[in-house]
């Protein structure tokens, strides 16, 4: 909620008055202009500072704009800010088709009403270059940020994850807010190219979709599972929560306390066309603070000798980075991995049990990871023996056949 701002009556000269009018109208202007980094035309033209990113704010999925409301904008714009929704994440493709709802000419009422629009697309690694035109083609219309929707079809699609980021990026730009919103379970995963997406280059925030009632859990237990695994990509985490399925009104405001709890960043919601009049009123509601009493989980999950997926990955990529050039991005923790493990503890005066625990998870994520090649070209073959030894450029880690544990969510019930 903002705070109320007090404005003291005060008798001033009429110069006084016409020098005043004349500096607040040049302060307005360049602020009336739309950025692409919040969108809070309404918040400036108000006063208040804008958000940093259109993340800032709190959010709402919306699926097809003319099954909201009646498709009526006006009455989006009145209900979304009534109760405390600031960024509203409409569906602008699927896949390599673009959707028509996500226009120009609504974008601008959107910001005319004080709300910031996030576009999002689902993309299934079929097709990454028409994935990556459809998403600058939503950034070209007026989008405050893009929101990737990537979930099983992309697991093990290592090639595809990295030409859809490339190509996105050469369109939109490398400071363009964009996300990645998919499974909140990374150990479920180990093909899912989370590194890819989340590598320099890729998606600077995460939403990983917390349906906590959807996956059979509470609200402390999704936190705590998807924090601990998700921390890793060193991405801000911005937590997507549920209206649909009809939680109760304690547990969504639950939901905002922890939020609190874990860094206060702003939560969104899936979604509008699910969320009843008690949901609404949970979102509207004023929080008194985070949990009282509760520490959240700060450590990161261990790995070792026989770990495999894409969280190896990971490390591997921030192992090379920190001078182990050779070691191969297999997402296996095997005798190479832990040989690596051990010289980088030694340089670093750790324990050398060749075991990726805390300490040594913090000394590694302070080295920016590489960034791979699985989309790169072939080796041109020469002559001689060295160009008889030439190999082609991995597509992919080998954990990118690993099956998932579990779909936590199932697939279709949300984006």
């Amino acid at each position: 909620m903002a705070d109320a701002v007090f404005t003291p009556v005060v008798r001033v000269s009429s110069t006084k008055v016409l020098l005043a009018i004349v500096l607040a109208m040049a302060l307005i202007a360049p602020a009336s202009a739309h950025a692409s980094t919040g969108g809070a035309v309404g918040t400036r033209a108000a006063g208040l500072e804008p958000p940093a990113t259109a993340f800032d704010r709190e959010g709402m999925w919306i699926w097809y704009v003319d099954r909201t409301e009646g498709g009526n904008l006006a009455r989006i714009a009145a209900r979304a800010k009534s109760h405390g929704i600031g960024t509203l994440y409409i569906k602008s493709s699927d896949g390599g088709s673009y959707w028509s709802q996500f226009n120009t000419a609504m974008v601008e009422r959107l910001h005319d009403a004080g709300l910031s629009v996030c576009a999002w697309g689902f993309v299934y690694g079929d097709s990454p270059l028409a994935e990556a035109r459809v998403a600058a083609a939503a950034v070209k219309r007026g989008a405050d940020c893009f929101v990737i929707d990537a979930e099983g079809q992309y697991e093990g699609k290592y090639a595809a994850a990295e030409r859809y980021m490339r190509a996105l990026r050469a369109r939109i730009g490398e400071e363009f807010p964009v996300a990645l919103a998919t499974f909140p379970y990374v150990d479920y995963h180990p093909a899912f190219p989370y590194s890819v997406f989340f590598a320099p280059g890729g998606a600077q925030y995460n939403q990983p979709q917390m349906y906590w009632k959807a996956i059979g859990t509470s609200v402390r237990g999704i936190y705590e599972h998807t924090y601990l695994f998700n921390r890793l990509w060193g991405r801000p985490l911005y937590p997507l929560g549920q209206t649909y399925m009809s939680p109760s009104r304690q547990e969504i405001i639950r939901f905002r306390r922890f939020a609190e709890n874990y860094g206060g960043q702003e939560v969104s919601w899936w979604a509008w066309h699910e969320t009843n009049s008690l949901a609404w009123s949970a979102l509207g509601a004023e929080l008194v603070g985070p949990v009282l009493g509760y520490k959240p989980v700060v450590s990161n999950p261990v790995l070792k000798r026989g770990s495999r997926g894409d969280l190896v990955v990971w490390a591997q990529m921030h192992l090379r980075a920190a001078g182990r050039l050779g070691l191969p991005l297999t997402g296996v923790y095997g005798k190479e991995t832990t040989a690596a493990v051990r010289t980088f503890q030694s340089e670093r005066s750790l324990p050398t049990d060749g075991v990726i625990g805390q300490a040594t998870w913090r000394e590694l994520l302070t080295f920016e990871p590489v960034r791979p090649l699985w989309a790169g070209r072939q080796a041109k073959r020469g002559r001689g023996a060295a160009a008889s030894r030439a190999q082609p450029a991995p597509r992919r880690p080998l954990s990118a056949s690993l099956p998932a544990k579990a779909y936590e969510i199932d697939p279709g019930s949300a984006p």
